[in-house]
């Protein structure tokens, strides 16, 4: 029998020490690394500071009451009674109201710029010189609503609903200055 021409490793440790050892140390230096890096970023991570406002109203009874000129920005209202609600003037800008109950509220002047309404019945409410801008509306029941002055620029609207608005839409939007049939697209 000959001598070999190759010195074979002594130990796993003497083949992982050694450059194109095995090739279990390449990945297992890879491994460690990104372990590490991952405990350095868990320990350098800030903790995320809490809305000090973080009331929201859903699943809650407001009929007849005033939210009128407040700052409800991102204000979640989802099943909430609402009827006669007081919403004039307000900021609900990025509001979520979905599956919601609003007859004969008042959103007259209100500011709904980029809100989430999904199967709200709005029946007879106002929404006189609302801003409606960029709003998705969907699903959501508009029969007698007061509509005079809204802006409803790139809402987003089922189109049975937005050919009901377009047989009353009338006036201009006092803040935007953009009439409403305008922002309906109406013909």
């Amino acid at each position: 029998m000959g001598a070999r021409s190759q010195r074979q490793p002594e130990s796993l440790a003497d083949s992982l020490g050694r450059p194109g050892g095995n090739g279990w140390d390449s990945g297992f230096r890879w491994l460690l690394i990104g372990a590490l890096v991952c405990l350095w970023l868990m320990l350098m991570a800030q903790p995320a500071i809490a809305l000090l406002d973080t009331v929201n109203y859903n699943s809650a009874n407001l009929t007849d009451q005033d939210f009128s000129n407040q700052d409800l920005r991102g204000k979640a209202f989802v099943s909430a009674e609402m009827r006669g609600i007081n919403f004039q003037n307000s900021d609900l800008t990025n509001a979520l109201m979905t599956k919601a109950v609003m007859l004969n509220g008042n959103l007259r002047g209100a500011n709904l710029t980029g809100a989430l309404v999904d199967r709200v019945f709005w029946v007879g409410a106002d929404l006189r010189d609302a801003i409606l801008q960029e709003a998705t509306l969907s699903r959501t029941s508009f029969k007698d609503v007061a509509i005079a002055g809204a802006d409803f620029t790139d809402a987003l609207l089922d189109r049975y609903e937005m050919a009901e608005l377009c047989k009353r839409a009338e006036g201009v939007n006092p803040t935007t200055g953009v009439e409403t049939r305008e922002s309906l697209g109406c013909r």
